[in-house]
């Protein structure tokens, strides 16, 4: 044996990496043994603040508001307001059905704007299933012996079952219709929705409910409308062109203006009782209306393809005038009376 001379350190780094190259299938210093690499390896980092910097954030488009076509959409909702109030007053006992075909022409015109705007599965079938139901409830309205709901309600559940049976007939249509029966049920109830005036004027204090209701509702939708015409801020949102200033000042004005329609009214109506009134219908139709753009803002960004013009704009009247029919029923038997 060979001396060996003493040393300070028994084992120190050159050892280490001596026995490191003798043995290349043994793990590296600086991963498991006890001396890291002179140079460690440069790892790329995974967030470079150079490439983050340089990212392009998508923008908001911003919907510019169209003062033409708001004033257009308000003369619409305070004419059809001003049509269907005209018609609960001069509608007799000996004269309903005269009211009950104008009532079915704003139900075919409100189950055009539906249908286009909802797009729901067997448009066709649908939008016949619906016509039919609307006759019907028109009908029933009109001659039954004890006006009320129950009938109406009857027919709609009827007229919803077979339009969900005709959407079952295609396969193309079936698959959709777990996802759209809530939109063929809408449709449905907003058409019979408005044979509920006729119901109304056979009661003792519907001509009334319906008098302060239309015209807390056609006034909300009219002042909204021109005010987004003119003051459109601030913004209900950047891809909906609707004001948050008109929003409040038609509840606001439809409010005050059922007030004073109750005062001039008889009994039971008073002003608060016609404020509490209108407030309710203006909100409604109000709701509607913007529920209506806020829908068409959603197609929009999902890029599907814009409904008709037509259709698209008369879609939140129509469907604010038929929640307020149905607001002013429950008004009439649940507040008033």
């Amino acid at each position: 044996m060979f001396p060996s001379m003493p040393q300070d350190d028994p084992w120190d780094a050159d050892a280490s990496r001596d026995v490191a190259r003798l043995t290349p299938g043994r793990p590296k210093a600086g991963m498991y043994g006890a001396v890291p690499d002179d140079e460690p390896e440069e790892r790329p980092s995974s967030a470079d603040p150079e490439t983050e910097d340089e990212e392009e954030f998508e923008e908001i488009e911003v919907v510019p508001v169209r003062p033409k076509l708001s004033v257009a959409i308000g003369g619409f909702a305070a004419l059809l307001g001003a049509a269907l109030i005209a018609g609960t007053l001069t509608t007799g006992p000996d004269n309903r059905t005269a009211y009950a075909i104008i009532l079915f022409g704003v139900q075919l015109l409100g189950l055009l704007a539906w249908t286009m705007a909802l797009n729901p599965p067997a448009r066709s079938a649908t939008a016949a299933i619906s016509g039919g139901t609307g006759l019907v409830a028109c009908y029933l309205a009109a001659t039954s012996e004890q006006p009320g709901l129950l009938p109406l309600l009857y027919v709609a559940v009827a007229g919803f079952l077979v339009a969900l049976g005709g959407q079952l007939v295609r396969a193309d249509d079936r698959h959709r219709v777990g996802d759209s029966w809530r939109t063929t049920l809408l449709i449905v109830l907003g058409v019979v929705a408005y044979a509920i005036p006729i119901v109304l004027t056979r009661q003792s204090l519907g001509s009334q409910a319906i008098l302060v209701c239309c015209t807390g509702a056609g006034l909300a939708l009219l002042v909204s409308r021109l005010t987004d015409a003119v003051l459109p801020k601030p913004r209900i949102a950047a891809q909906v062109p609707r004001g948050a200033a008109g929003i409040v000042l038609g509840a606001m004005v439809g409010t005050f203006a059922t007030a004073w329609l109750g005062s001039q009214l008889i009994f039971p109506f008073t002003p608060a009782k016609g404020a509490v009134a209108g407030l309710i219908a203006a909100v409604a139709a109000i709701l509607v209306d913007l529920a209506v753009n806020f829908g068409e803002a959603g197609r929009r960004l999902a890029g599907e393809a814009p409904t008709f013009w037509l259709a698209r704009h008369m879609t939140g009247p129509l469907g604010g005038f038929a929640l307020t029919f149905a607001a002013a029923y429950a008004l009439v038997h649940l507040y008033l009376t």
